[in-house]
């Protein structure tokens, strides 16, 4: 009988002592795909003029790069990216390390970041890792193993920029976003001191002065900034130090934060939006009012931030400016030039309903 690929043959073998089976799977040959000299032959050029229109070379008659596409088209050929790195020695890829929470702020950088490097006529390569140094380096390994040609790093803890200082020479091409503030001359990120302010100044601009952090993870960068932020300002102004409420960035940790704020807060200044809705679910369930009997700030302007009830005074950030920033400078990098360290974009405040003058 005639077997046809995916079949099993059977066969025995005879040992001095024993029989062992043996299962093969017949399987299909594999057939390769289209060539660029198949591309060529069809178009009736040099595989060389193929080369030069997929490089998008001058000088080629637009006569000849419309039948040279037709060809590409028709035969649904694709380049061997992997040969081409070989043959010039470029990979034309950007590496990016992303955490591996979806959390909103690296999410809308990571959509920032991959439209600019195509924009740029490179190809992001992303890759993700939680905030653990093996993890980190294993990402790190497979993207250097993979000869990109710059790296991005969403570096939200310290240790992300150990590991990658660490591991990457001085002189490759990287940056560093989701960091806070600036370190050396590899870091694009948003100014968290300042935005915290605009918080605070707005809420005591409006009178309060029993306010209240509800604060991000310890061991994220940003948290740790707007948190020193809030306390350096609480001393400035002589207000009286209130503990600060810790969450974890997520909504429940807000609502838990919310049930057990100090006595007479007039207001809250959270570290991310999520948590602020949650601490806004928390004190409607005590039978507060919010903005009548506490005022909430939130951090970030998530798309969500404008629908709560009541809708969200927050901090708005530039993610997708960060992203755009980062790539910037590495393809400037890239091509040569002395590019100076950015200066933090500057958050602002859009004021909702969440916010209004203290009770009595």
């Amino acid at each position: 009988m005639g077997l046809t690929p995916g079949m099993h043959a059977t066969r025995l073998v005879a040992g001095p002592r024993l029989y062992m089976v043996f299962s093969e799977v017949i399987m299909p040959k594999a057939t390769r795909g289209p060539s660029m000299h198949d591309v060529a032959a069809r178009a009736g050029v040099s595989h060389q003029t193929v080369s030069r229109v997929l490089n998008d070379f001058p000088g080629i008659r637009p006569a000849t790069r419309e039948r040279v596409l037709e060809a590409i088209t028709e035969l649904g050929y694709r380049r061997n990216l992997a040969a081409r790195t070989l043959a010039t020695g470029r990979s034309q890829a950007i590496g990016v390390i992303f955490p591996a929470a979806p959390n909103f702020g690296p999410m809308s950088c990571l959509y920032a970041i991959q439209r600019s490097v195509l924009d740029a006529g490179f190809h992001p390569l992303v890759t993700t890792a939680v905030h653990d140094p093996a993890a980190v380096s294993e990402a790190l390994e497979f993207l250097l193993g993979r000869s990109i040609e710059a790296l991005v790093v969403m570096a939200q803890h310290p240790g992300v920029i150990d590991v990658v200082e660490r591991m990457v020479p001085p002189e490759f091409p990287t940056v560093f976003v989701m960091t806070g503030h600036p370190r050396a001359d590899r870091a694009v990120a948003v100014d968290q001191i300042a935005g915290t302010r605009l918080a605070l100044e707005h809420l005591y601009e409006l009178g309060h002065r029993r306010i209240q952090h509800i604060a991000g993870p310890t061991d994220f960068t940003e948290a740790g900034l707007r948190r020193e932020a809030f306390a350096a300002f609480v001393a400035e102004r002589n207000l009286e130090a209130l503990p600060d409420l810790q969450g974890d960035w997520s909504a429940e940790s807000g609502y838990q934060a919310g049930l057990r704020t100090s006595p007479g807060v007039t207001a809250i200044v959270s570290a991310n939006d999520q948590m602020a809705l949650g601490a806004i679910h928390a004190l409607t369930d005590r039978g507060l009012g919010v903005p009548e009997d506490v005022s909430v700030v939130g951090f970030d302007d998530i798309p969500e931030s404008a629908h709560s009830l009541p809708p969200l005074t927050t901090i708005h950030q530039d993610f997708p400016g960060v992203g755009d920033q980062a790539i910037s400078v590495l393809v400037a990098r890239l091509q040569g030039e002395s590019v100076p360290a950015p200066a933090p974009l500057r958050p602002w405040i859009v004021r909702r309903a969440s916010t209004a003058t203290p009770p009595g």
